[in-house]
């Protein structure tokens, strides 16, 4: 900035008529060059942090776990921890409490990842679109189900898919609890029935699941078959839980357009089906199974179905995923595929 004393300067005659009407003689004019466009200092003067250290800060973010975060990334805990230390460095500011046992955000780090989620999703959104539409879909689709699902719908049709799919991984995690899969980090999961929170777009597999009454041959060498469902009270019944602590499976039944229910009894109980027909199989007892997921032992003899004209009728399994603007086209490859394949196995 730059003052003039318009008093010292020398001017001429006409040039002061032409301006005593806008400065008295002895003013100040201030001067100053123009000022840079707002927002281009603080461009100008912001560390530069690259794409690669955002994307692993964000990775460890949603882990909390450097180790989890490399095998994501496919790189060693090492290289996570020193990538997360220059980042830091960069930005001047801590994103991480790390402890021998535990990682956690600060608040820093917290309103970072708030922020830089999203816009990593979108861009990671918008590249599998564009590998979509050249039919090149990429990149690893992460699943949470139940071991029974996975076997029924998933597991006979993965070689198929991977063959069609060659640049998309399959992660699958088994358990029998209803998980958050947002929150727990994965792309998809699978549950029985349609009842998903608002933001949740649920698509059918296959059709409502049979239930049907089984036992091993062996079991009944020192027993007689039940004949009737109030036979079953007799016998010694494979029970199952929803989940760990949960409400039994009931045994429900229609019997001449009614629905009966019979209150069981037997000495296993387990919160898993595929524990419940290793037991039947075992000859521990009768068991009451989904007829998909007892087809195999069935063909094989190890099995035997009885009260074949008694049946339960549950909900069909459903493929549940977050509802996106732009959906993945690894994840729109496996929902496709994997509802196509088995309406066509139902057909």
């Amino acid at each position: 900035m730059k003052l003039i004393d318009v008093s010292s300067m020398e001017i001429g005659d006409n040039d002061v008529n032409k301006h005593k009407c806008r400065y008295s003689m002895n003013k100040k004019v201030i001067m100053q060059s123009p000022t840079r466009a707002e927002g281009v200092e603080d461009l100008l003067t912001s560390p530069p942090v690259h794409l690669p250290g955002l994307l692993t800060f964000e990775a460890a973010a949603r882990h909390l776990n450097f180790a989890r975060a490399a095998a994501e990334i496919g790189v060693t805990p090492t290289a996570v921890s020193r990538t997360i230390k220059s980042v830091e460095t960069q930005l001047n500011v801590r994103l991480f409490n790390r402890t021998t046992r535990s990682v956690s955000l600060t608040e820093a780090g917290a309103s970072l990842n708030a922020a830089l989620a999203p816009a990593l999703a979108l861009i990671r959104d918008s590249l599998s679109q564009v590998l979509l539409a050249t039919d090149q879909p990429s990149g690893t689709v992460r699943l949470n189900s139940s071991y029974v699902a996975y076997r029924i719908f998933i597991e006979p049709h993965l070689a198929s898919f991977f063959e069609k799919f060659p640049l998309i991984n399959v992660e699958v995690s088994l358990d029998n609890q209803l998980s958050d899969i947002v929150n727990a980090g994965f792309d998809i999961g699978i549950r029985m029935g349609k009842r998903v929170q608002n933001d949740m777009v649920a698509v059918q597999l296959g059709t409502r699941q049979k239930r049907i009454v089984v036992a091993a041959p062996d079991y009944f060498r020192k027993r007689s078959e039940p004949k009737t469902l109030e036979d079953l009270l007799k016998h010694n019944c494979i029970r199952q839980r929803y989940s760990v602590g949960g409400r039994f499976f009931e045994w429900k039944f229609e019997d001449q357009g009614q629905m009966v229910q019979i209150d069981v009894q037997g000495r296993f109980i387990f919160d898993e089906m595929r524990s419940t027909l290793d037991a039947a199989i075992q000859g521990q007892g009768i068991g009451f199974v989904f007829e998909d997921f007892a087809k195999q032992e069935l063909a094989s003899g190890m099995l035997r179905q009885i009260l074949k004209q008694h049946s339960g009728l549950d909900d069909a399994f459903h493929l549940y995923y977050p509802h996106r603007k732009h959906m993945p086209g690894k994840l729109r490859a496996f929902v496709d595929f994997m509802r196509s394949a088995n309406r066509a196995e139902t057909s």
